[in-house]
């Protein structure tokens, strides 16, 4: 499986960005896809998940009301709405494929990654 992740740019607060993740190889429904970020200086943190089914959808706090991940199983991509950006939404960040995922979080790592999309907020 390949992940190839698009989409980042330099916004301002208040402002929206979409992100993409275009996956190649064979992919199973029953598969968790998501969005994790890491900001400067600090550890990578979930951000989103959703079943390659669309069936369920899981975030983080910092993120619930304001980001939506979705799937589009034809063109093979999972996509992540980000309104009412802020600061702190400022890091690079990943797509990632086939992990455990319960409202608590993560519960194993995921065992593809793609490369980064760095998200700029200005304040």
């Amino acid at each position: 499986v390949q992940l190839q992740a698009s989409g980042g740019g330099v916004v301002q607060a208040g402002d929206s960005l979409r992100l993409s993740c275009a996956a190649s190889g064979r992919i199973f429904s029953h598969w968790n896809m998501g969005w994790f970020r890491q900001a400067p200086g600090k550890g990578r943190e979930f951000v989103a998940a959703i079943r390659w089914s669309g069936e369920l959808t899981y975030y983080a706090d910092s993120v619930k009301g304001r980001f939506t991940i979705s799937v589009d199983n034809a063109k093979n991509t999972v996509s992540l709405q980000m309104n009412s950006l802020k600061a702190e939404d400022t890091a690079i960040y990943y797509c990632a494929a086939t992990f455990s995922v319960t409202e608590g979080g993560p519960t194993t790592n995921p065992n593809w990654w793609g490369r980064g999309t760095l998200v700029t907020v200005s304040s």
